[in-house]
C-alpha cells in the first residue's frame, strides 16, 4: 500500500518525530559543549576579579596564571547572586605586589536588569583599591558605561567604604550633589538609575560585608 504523504496523520507523525530528532540533538550539542562553557564562565570570572585588583588586558593563559599568583583563597568561588541573597558571602583574599586585598563581589539591579561588581580594598578594610562593574542590558553609551569606562571605575580608588559608625558610606551621586569626595564618585552621565543601581549595590553589599572584613582587620 502506498504512503499517503499528504494525510494529516502522516503530517502530525513526521512533525513529532522531527521535534524529537532536534531536540535530542539539541540536548547532545547542550551536553557536549557545557564543560567548555563552564571554563569559560569561570575563566571570565577570575579576569572580572583580576580586574578589580587594577590587572586588565591578560590573555586567558596569563589571567589564569596570574590569578594563581594573586588569589591566596577562593574557597567560595562559585557562590553566585543566588547565594548572595541568601546570605552566602563570598571574600577572595589576595595578594598584590606584596600587599594583602580583600575582593567583594556585589550585586543589584540596573535600569534593564541585573548588575554587578568585583570591588578590592585594601587590608584597613576600608578603602577601595580597585572597583569592576558588569551589567546583563544596560544601555550602549550611557548605563552600560559601568562596565565599558575604566576611567569612571578608577574613580573608586582611595574613596573610603564605612564611616566613623561603621555605616556604609560609599556610593554613587550626580555630580551637582557631591558633597562628601572621600566617599562618593558622581554617576555616568545621561545614566542615573544605573548609577543609582550602583550605588544601592554598594551600599547592600558593604552593609553584609561589615562583619566579615571587620574580622579581617
Amino acid at each position: 500500500m502506498k504512503l499517503n504523504t499528504n494525510a494529516n496523520g502522516y503530517i502530525i507523525i513526521y512533525s513529532c518525530l522531527m521535534v524529537v530528532i532536534v531536540a535530542f540533538l539539541l540536548a547532545y550539542v547542550s551536553s557536549s559543549l557545557k564543560p567548555l562553557q563552564d571554563v569559560n564562565v569561570a575563566l571570565d570570572k577570575k579576569k572580572q576579579v583580576l580586574a578589580a585588583l587594577n590587572i586588565r588586558d591578560l590573555s586567558d593563559s596569563e589571567s589564569e596564571a596570574k590569578y594563581a599568583e594573586v588569589v591566596k583563597k577562593d574557597e567560595a568561588f562559585a557562590l553566585n547572586s543566588s547565594d548572595y541573597k541568601a546570605g552566602k558571602l563570598a571574600l577572595y583574599e589576595c595578594e598584590v605586589k606584596g600587599e594583602k586585598k580583600y575582593v567583594v563581589p556585589v550585586y543589584g539591579m540596573g535600569l534593564w536588569g541585573p548588575i554587578w561588581g568585583f570591588v578590592a580594598v585594601n587590608d584597613d578594610c576600608n578603602t577601595i583599591y580597585g572597583a569592576y562593574f558588569n551589567h546583563e542590558s544596560e544601555t550602549a553609551g550611557l548605563g552600560a558605561e559601568i562596565k565599558d569606562s575604566k576611567a569612571w571605575q578608577d574613580k573608586f580608588i582611595g574613596k573610603t567604604i564605612y564611616g566613623p559608625d561603621g555605616t556604609p558610606v560609599l556610593k554613587v551621586v550626580k555630580s551637582s550633589e557631591l558633597k562628601n569626595p572621600q566617599s562618593e564618585v558622581d554617576g555616568v552621565t545621561g545614566a542615573t538609575l544605573t548609577s543609582n543601581g550602583v550605588s544601592d549595590m554598594l551600599l547592600d553589599g558593604f552593609a553584609k560585608y561589615k562583619e566579615l572584613l571587620n574580622n579581617k582587620k
